[in-house]
């Protein structure tokens, strides 16, 4: 996405999705977006009308001929979303019908929008921070309930606020150092390293677990990817199947029939789960069955959870830790399932000593919803939330905050060892500019903005 077009001119874009539906919406940003509109409208001067109102009317075209009968809804500046005049127009929803709207809009002097030019003109105009914009396209692109709420906490301030007071703060020192700079000569100390070191302390005590929620928000935003392994004919697709309650998987009791990955979603609680079904772990016995199992490997190294099945009625628990120390988890949360209850050669559970594992018949759905509830928990469990419950889910917000958070350890470390003002000045500075690149208080560089603003639908 290019930022080099005006900014000052009037934008036109469908709000709607493509294709035939009951209605679509045009939307119009700009100084000149309610005179273009009032040019088109039969029904009423629109440039008079109030905003915030709502008009019923015909769209004319250039030979007087009723393109479609429209509501338009007046937004004016700066009581809009984009700050600047918006119009929307609710036509009937026939892809001709729009394409002659905006033909007509471009015809009076719209352009057509880029990707995400809506929103963008609200950050450039300060009716969103750059962290609450970012959010509006998590919104959009939300297709659970937990990635939803993420969003909504995000797009309503997140830790924005709370980031902000303390940049503040910081900002206040910083000016302090630099005031030491122009006394050089005089060699006063006008900033209280005892006090800079605590206010330190206090920023780093919320940078921490933000960071550390990362994890977590990454999860939520893009779903658990979660891999269920083990050995042929343990029922991972059985189990695969009862979850979606489909047969999406090939089950027979041919061992290796499940030779390459296969991925759906399963949303529990409002949170999703990308789940992979893989090739059964053994000594393969073909080219297409190792190139499986070496696929399986490698989806567990890329998982968030792995689900580890085995057959009740074949393993001891010397074969299982051994299939478990092969999987080679390390720090990936583990669930271990004992399948096949309803098949039991013997009347009682085979209790493993050294084992946590659950019990369950995936084919006729026997204990299915408890494992579903521990899939939900153990994401939960493992993963850290930030401050006052607030989640980070957006790669650059991480990255910012990490970076922030490594420049003010160098600024304590620099205190500690008693170094320039200079030094210090330069590490403060790059705390203040990580933190301000997170809400966009500072400037920031045309190729970033059209990297966020970019990956919008146009018309938002």
């Amino acid at each position: 996405m290019s930022l080099n077009y005006q900014l000052d001119d009037t934008i036109v874009a469908l709000a709607t999705p493509q294709g035939i539906g009951a209605i679509g919406v045009i939307r119009l940003s700009g100084a000149a977006a309610i005179s273009i509109i009032d040019s088109a409208f039969k029904g009423k001067n629109l440039d008079q009308a109030p905003s915030h109102t709502l008009h019923f009317g015909k769209i004319m075209g250039a030979e007087k001929e009723i393109i479609d009968e429209v509501l338009v809804s007046l937004f004016k500046a700066p009581h809009s979303y984009t700050g600047e005049n918006v119009v929307e127009i609710s036509c009937h929803g026939s892809p001709f019908i729009l394409q002659r709207v905006m033909e007509l809009m471009v015809a009076k002097g719209a352009r057509g929008a880029e990707p995400g030019e809506f929103t963008l003109r609200a950050f450039l105009n300060k009716k969103l921070d750059l962290s609450q914009a970012e959010a509006v396209a998590d919104l959009i692109a939300s297709d659970t309930k937990s990635s939803h709420q993420l969003a909504m906490h995000q797009m309503r301030g997140g830790f924005a606020k709370v980031i902000g007071d303390l940049r503040s703060e910081l900002i206040n020192f910083a000016a302090l150092i630099e005031l030491e700079l122009d006394f050089s000569e005089e060699d006063v100390e006008f900033a209280n390293r005892t006090h800079l070191i605590a206010l330190i302390d206090k920023i780093q005590a919320v940078i921490h677990p933000l960071t550390a929620s990362f994890q977590l928000g990454n999860v939520i935003k893009n779903g658990v990817s979660t891999v269920i392994a083990g050995r042929p004919n343990a029922g991972k697709s059985t189990l695969l199947n009862a979850l979606l309650q489909e047969e999406r998987a090939i089950v027979s009791d041919i061992a290796g029939t499940t030779r390459d990955t296969i991925e759906e979603i399963l949303v529990i609680d409002g949170m999703a789960f990308r789940l992979i079904d893989t090739a059964g772990i053994r000594e393969a016995t073909n080219t297409i069955e190792h190139l499986g199992i070496e696929k399986t490997f490698e989806k567990i190294k890329q998982s968030s959870i792995i689900v580890y099945v085995f057959d009740t009625n074949e393993l001891n628990e010397t074969e299982v830790l051994k299939d478990i120390a092969d999987l080679h988890a390390g720090e990936i949360p583990l669930l271990i399932i004992g399948n096949k209850m309803d098949t039991l050669k013997e009347e009682a559970v085979i209790k493993f000593p050294n084992l946590k594992a659950h019990y369950m018949a995936a084919k006729t759905s026997t204990q299915l919803n408890e494992f579903k509830t521990l899939l939900h928990d153990i994401v939960l469990l493992n993963k850290s939330t930030g401050t006052n419950n607030t989640i980070v889910s957006n790669l650059r917000h991480y990255e910012a905050l990490t970076k922030a958070s490594q420049a003010l350890e160098s600024v304590k470390q620099g205190i500690q060892n008693s170094i320039s003002g200079e030094l210090l000045s330069m590490d403060l500075k790059a705390a203040l500019h990580a933190l301000g690149t997170i809400t966009g208080e500072i400037d920031i560089d045309k190729d970033i903005l059209g990297t966020i603003f970019g990956k919008f639908c146009i018309g938002k």
